[in-house]
């Protein structure tokens, strides 16, 4: 498996008001996939058709793997996929290398997966990601 286009994650002030809003648009959106913790919905993925995925998480859910992300700040993160965690591992060694900004290095992330972000020449940030492995998932810690 190369490097292949997987998920856009939007962190977003409201996911509730996002979700609400994706669904007028027609985006699909089961109640399932809400996930909330403290009365409020953190995180939401949701496949598209093509195979794709969009994601909504809130700020809090976002820094409890990315530390850097600023407090109550909104964006958006394009993620990668990769075959194993070891590649998440090299890709992110071999684009700061080259030069690219590193803004997380690789972890383990909660949801089980590898995972690190790095910027593009415009600060765009670009996830890389494994696959998830439920042996190396944990609850967040957030309130």
């Amino acid at each position: 498996m190369g490097t292949e286009f997987s998920l856009i994650d939007l962190v977003v002030s409201d996911v509730g008001a996002t979700v609400a809003f994706y669904r007028k648009l027609g985006v699909e959106v089961p109640e399932e996939a809400v996930w909330e913790q403290g009365g409020r919905a953190h995180h939401v993925e949701v496949k598209m058709p093509n195979g794709a995925a969009i994601g909504f998480d809130s700020p809090e859910l976002t820094r409890a793997y990315d530390s850097e992300w600023p407090e109550g700040a909104t964006g958006s993160i394009l993620t990668f996929s990769v075959s194993d965690r070891e590649t998440v591992d090299k890709r992110y060694a071999e684009m700061v290398g080259g030069g690219a900004v590193g803004h997380m290095p690789p972890t383990d992330a909660f949801w089980g997966a590898r995972f690190a972000i790095v910027d593009d020449p415009d600060g765009n940030h670009v996830g890389i990601m494994s696959p998830s492995d439920e042996a190396h998932a944990s609850v967040p810690g957030f309130e």
